[in-house]
């Protein structure tokens, strides 16, 4: 079931030549970079690059997450209680210890830093998951319209570990056949489109039980377009956050 379609069948999106473009684009970025390693699969591109965040990164990051969560939420509501049962956390993006984090992934995989979404953290407590989902919109959806409004399609996925967990927490692609482990400091990349732009539903991936210890986690979606729909630098300056986030 590649081509976009979700796990209930709905199609989640046709070919794009700007989504394969910029998929190309990052791919041919990432690769030049020797300090990322691509991962030995076949269904989607993914990349991890192990220490991409310091200890002391990875601390702040831990409290600011501990100081400001909220149960997590998703865009379409699921039937089932054990979905998504973790914490959520929107980093203020123009804070000096954020603002340079997210200037480093932008840069990392070439992408403009209007085009990124706040950086949100999460946080796993025994027993907590996210069960199999795919990062990108699904165009069929009553909240495409508004999504489209603000960037359009997620394209590329980074996801940073910061830290190590006991047991559990990996997070797995069952259709790409790999999973990753919670590895402190270590960022995974991955592009959520296929060459031809069209969502890649082999993207699919879970966020799995923590069985000891906690998970904390960063991801930052980009899409396709502007997600801060004036110049970067003009919020920058103002300090002022998207009423969009």
């Amino acid at each position: 079931m590649k081509n976009g379609k979700s796990n209930d069948g709905r199609v989640s999106g046709g070919p794009s030549p700007n989504r394969a473009k910029i998929g190309r684009d990052v791919s041919t970025r990432l690769e030049a970079n020797p300090a990322v390693r691509r991962a030995k699969v076949e269904a989607a591109q993914m990349y991890t690059v192990p220490g991409f965040l310091s200890d002391a990164e990875c601390d702040a990051l831990v409290a600011l997450i501990d100081s400001n969560s909220r149960p997590s939420t998703l865009l379409a509501a699921s039937e089932d209680p054990e979905y998504r049962t973790s914490h959520s956390s929107d980093l203020y993006r123009w804070s000096d210890e954020i603002l340079a984090i997210d200037q480093r992934i932008a840069a990392l995989l070439g992408i403009p830093e209007e085009n990124a979404e706040t950086l949100q953290g999460q946080r796993y407590a025994v027993n907590q998951q996210f069960r199999a989902h795919c990062d990108y919109f699904h165009e069929s959806s009553a909240y495409w319209p508004k999504m489209k409004e603000t960037g359009g399609q997620r394209t590329w996925t980074a996801m940073a570990y910061l830290n190590d967990v006991p047991e559990g927490g990996a997070t797995w692609f069952p259709r790409a056949g790999i999973r990753f482990k919670p590895k402190r400091g270590m960022l995974v990349v991955w592009n959520n489109m296929c060459p031809d732009g069209t969502p890649n539903y082999d993207t699919l991936h879970e966020g799995m039980r923590v069985l000891d210890g906690t998970k904390y986690i960063v991801t930052k979606w980009f899409r396709e377009g502007a997600w801060i729909k004036d110049h970067i630098q003009t919020y920058i300056a103002g300090g002022i956050e998207n009423a969009a986030s």
